[in-house]
């Protein structure tokens, strides 16, 4: 097998759109995944929440808009390739970031990132309005408040 160059790949693409932005758990090196991944589609029918979709190339992400992930590891576990490290218990490295476009920025009452995440990572800051905080010790980087924000204004990202 060839070894694709995914910087090269990704020159003229936007950040939200590379493939190693929306790995699955347990895989640490991106260009080891984007060398070995034969995009066999195992692990996209074996994740029992339906998350992991065919993404750039063929390639399998996870789509936050579809659900969370509950870390089960059957991705991991039905893959044949070296792609995926040891399940642990820290699958990744990523928790939610919350953009300025929450709505409680704009003095509106939403608190729908917070009643949908099973970690209670999520806190407001009572004010005039409710401000969403990220407890970071406790979120997962599950995606679970990803689809109920109004706005999109939750994104799952690596953690700095």
């Amino acid at each position: 097998m060839s070894v694709i160059d995914i910087q090269k790949r990704n020159l003229f693409r936007r950040q939200s759109e590379l493939v190693f932005n929306n790995l699955m758990p347990w895989v640490e090196d991106s260009q080891k995944f984007v060398n070995n991944c034969t995009q066999c589609k195992s692990c996209v029918t074996s994740c029992p929440e339906k998350i992991i979709v065919q993404g750039d190339g063929g390639f399998p992400v996870i789509d936050f808009s579809l659900g969370e992930c509950t870390f089960c590891g059957q991705c991991a576990n039905s893959c044949q390739e070296d792609i995926f490290v040891a399940i642990t218990e820290t699958p990744w490295h990523k928790n939610a970031v919350i953009a300025d476009n929450c709505l409680a920025n704009e003095n509106v009452y939403c608190r729908s990132c917070g009643e949908s995440c099973p970690e209670q990572a999520l806190s407001f800051k009572i004010g005039i309005n409710a401000i969403p905080e990220i407890d970071l010790d406790k979120c997962n980087g599950c995606g679970a408040c990803f689809s109920p924000c109004p706005t999109s204004a939750i994104s799952i990202k690596e953690n700095t």
